[in-house]
């Protein structure tokens, strides 16, 4: 009787030792497994606090266009430029609003539209103004100033508008610090008016500037052209070999960037030049070469 006894509690406590095991490893498993995920949700990535999908597309958009209206390919540049826009106009951005406006302002200048730009760069300034953005404000009334020259250049009245414009481009130029193509676009248009008044060296030194922002930020497209408006002050003023070093630059930049109508430009320009120098046969070799070119866009 008292062997029965012992041997159940011997079998009792073997099975309650059994049982506490079973229960410890199970304890410790559930506390490993919370330790793993408290750590791992530690660990893990916090959510964005603003997101850029949207943005960051219309700013490629944005880039594309520019590239393209650089390249003469407006009708282009201006289907690059819609996506842009719906793009920043979904993601609420005033200031890809305020610049696809710009941009495309331009472009429908260059086409001939000029009520039609004239609205782009209006809607750009009001829009400007009431986020309060001076400095997209400020650029807002370069391009605006820009078109008025333009236009009266086109006009044969640049000389009358050029004071004005300079002037007020030399304003709002001031306002800019961080917009370093908008400065660039600002000393560019005042390298025009100064042509205009015929004062080459404040012409060139503005167009050297806006060159040097260029150069540096590798704007190929706009340093080619940058060097072209050196080409022109520069054999306005007479000076036809210092015009023709200036296109060797310009074809440079533009065969760097594979710039077919830029080129086609230059090659013109470079016959131009030939022609006031009065070295009539290298000009038709120019002028030949430019058709050369040119031919490639429209077969």
């Amino acid at each position: 009787m008292h062997a029965a006894i012992k041997n159940r509690v011997v079998r009792n406590e073997h099975r309650f030792s059994r049982s506490s095991l079973f229960t410890f490893l199970r304890g410790a498993l559930a506390l490993a497994l919370v330790a793993a995920c408290l750590a791992a949700c530690s660990s893990a990535p916090k959510r964005p606090a603003e997101i850029f999908s949207s943005r960051n597309m219309a700013e490629t958009y944005l880039e594309v266009a520019t590239k393209d209206t650089d390249r003469g390919s407006y009708d282009a540049a201006l289907d690059t430029l819609d996506e842009a826009r719906r793009a920043a106009v979904g993601a609420d951005d005033p200031s890809l609003r305020i610049r696809t406006a710009l941009l495309r302002g331009n472009i429908l200048f260059y086409k001939g539209d000029l009520p039609a730009a004239e609205a782009e760069w209006q809607q750009a300034l009001a829009e400007a103004e009431a986020s309060g953005d001076r400095e997209l404000a400020a650029r807002s009334r370069i391009h605006r100033s820009w078109g008025t020259l333009m236009e009266a250049i086109s006009r044969k009245e640049g000389p009358q508008a050029a004071q004005t414009v300079r002037d007020a481009v030399n304003r709002d130029a001031a306002q800019l610090k961080k917009d370093t193509e908008g400065i660039a676009f600002g000393y560019m248009v005042i390298a025009l008016a100064e042509k205009e008044l015929g004062r080459s060296k404040e012409a060139e030194a503005a167009a050297q500037k806006a060159l040097a922002i260029h150069d540096k930020e590798n704007y190929l497209e706009k340093a080619a052209y940058d060097w072209y408006i050196i080409a022109s002050i520069r054999s306005v003023a007479g000076r036809y070999a210092d015009a023709q070093k200036a296109l060797d630059e310009a074809i440079a930049f533009d065969r760097r960037a594979e710039n077919t109508a830029g080129l086609a430009a230059e090659w013109r320009a470079r016959g131009d030049v030939y022609t006031k120098a009065g070295a009539s046969a290298l000009a038709e070799e120019a002028y030949a070469r430019s058709r050369e070119i040119y031919a490639t866009i429209t077969e």
